[in-house]
């Protein structure tokens, strides 16, 4: 006798793949409290389950766990963390439906895609700011708490050629929230931002709201985008404005709306722009974009530029990391350690802010100077109140060893101390 085949083909390997990427990823465990160490302690039985369940059509995701991270602008952002078992689901069909998403998605949509980064944006905004007066810069309000179901699954059947895939997306955009004490809301719109597959989701529905909607009504504007945060690069004020007006309209027609303080108009001042504005400066992807002094490659004068670097949130960010850690008060530990702890952290941050003008980057290498200065007072007898000679000696390590900090190889590590 045989066994009657499964409504849906989905292979198996698959699964297994789409496990792997949850494992490289990481992140904490959802509202079963398994982590990925654990599911992996069982790991066929589990892939087995959650193949046969998607295969059968009787895969139903379960709540999202709601966690509450602190925003760079201040307040919190509501996470949604999906257990392991509902991430390896999502994954497989996040894995499934891009490829033929990526065909459709437009050049200058750069949030969460595959061969695309947040500094590829960043590159292309810094050009596009030499050529074009103005720029309008736009954040939608809570697109991933406010996207259209309706709007968004008219999309989704527009592309997904997957039966089960639909499904489940169905079912993972009405999955309830876990809150903190244990209650479930239930939810009408909007897809968890933490969840694996709301990324691609948001793109979709921001390429009709917005990307395919500039170029029909705009076609002769660059803009950018990278998620909810957005560029658009203008020829005058008065365009600019009436581009926001038009924006605000559309986005109403999507129910989304714009940010109303992070949405604003700005001139991009330099040498060659002698106009006068309120607003000369704007802060994209953890970078500042503003007027500042900067060097001719060929001639090597100063001129002021329009130009992006690191910007002052992210510095702050940084300082409150490094804060977290402790280290003035860790005396039993050794330099060396400390240098394990945070050269990983610090190498990530070089490698992202220091793309664009590196030496805006100076700061966080002297506040860190400044804190392993302060260890060395607290640490050894000799330097208790004498914070200078602390530092003198650290300046001694930094050229001896400049290689034990990576913040000192981005200059003279005794001069930044």
């Amino acid at each position: 006798m045989t066994m009657p085949s499964k409504p849906y083909d989905i292979d198996k390997r698959k699964v297994y793949e789409a496990y792997l990427q949850v494992k490289s990823n990481g992140g904490a465990a959802g509202v079963d409290g398994v982590t990925i160490e654990q599911f992996e302690a069982d790991l066929a039985n589990n892939l087995y389950k959650i193949w046969n369940r998607m295969s059968s059509g009787a895969y139903f995701p379960p709540p999202v766990r709601a966690v509450s991270i602190p925003k760079k602008s201040g307040g919190q952002r509501i996470l949604g963390v999906p257990t392991v078992a509902d991430r390896v689901a999502q994954t497989l069909v996040k894995q499934l439906i891009e490829p033929d998403l990526e065909v459709v998605f437009l050049a200058d949509s750069y949030g969460y895609r595959p061969n695309k980064s947040a500094l590829d944006a960043v590159g292309v905004t810094r050009e596009r700011c030499w050529k074009y007066d103005w720029v309008l810069e736009f954040d939608i309000k809570g697109l991933f708490d406010n996207i259209d179901h309706t709007l968004l699954l008219r999309a989704v059947r527009k592309h997904a050629t997957c039966a089960w895939a639909l499904l489940y997306i169905e079912r993972w955009l009405t999955a309830p929230m876990q809150e903190e004490d244990g209650s479930t809301t239930e939810r009408q719109r909007g897809t968890p931002q933490g969840g694996v597959v709301s990324p691609i989701l948001a793109n979709l529905f921001m390429h009709y709201a917005f990307d395919q909607w500039m170029k029909r009504r705009f076609p002769d504007l660059c803009w950018c985008r990278y998620a909810d945060d957005g560029l658009v690069h203008c020829r005058s004020e008065n365009e600019a404005r009436l581009l926001k007006d038009a924006l605000q309209e559309r986005l109403a027609e999507c129910r989304l709306e714009l940010h109303p303080t992070k949405t604003m108009i700005v001139y991009c001042k330099d040498d060659q722009r002698k106009g006068r504005h309120e607003t000369v400066s704007f802060d994209f992807l953890g970078y500042t974009f503003r007027p500042r002094s900067v060097r001719g490659k060929r001639s090597q004068k100063m001129f002021c530029g329009f130009t992006p670097a690191v910007s002052n949130s992210a510095l702050n960010a940084m300082r409150k990391t490094i804060r977290g850690l402790e280290i003035r008060t860790r005396t039993p530990v050794t330099l060396d350690e400390i240098a394990r702890e945070i050269n990983p952290l610090v190498r990530g941050w070089f490698a992202y802010y220091g793309q664009f003008a590196r030496s805006a980057l100076y700061p966080i290498a002297r506040y860190i100077n400044q804190t392993l200065a302060v260890w060395l007072k607290r640490k050894y007898k000799r330097f208790h109140r004498r914070l200078g000679r602390a530092r003198l000696f650290l300046a001694k390590i930094a050229r001896e060893n400049k290689r034990l900090f990576v913040h000192w190889q981005l200059g003279d590590g005794y001069e930044l101390a």
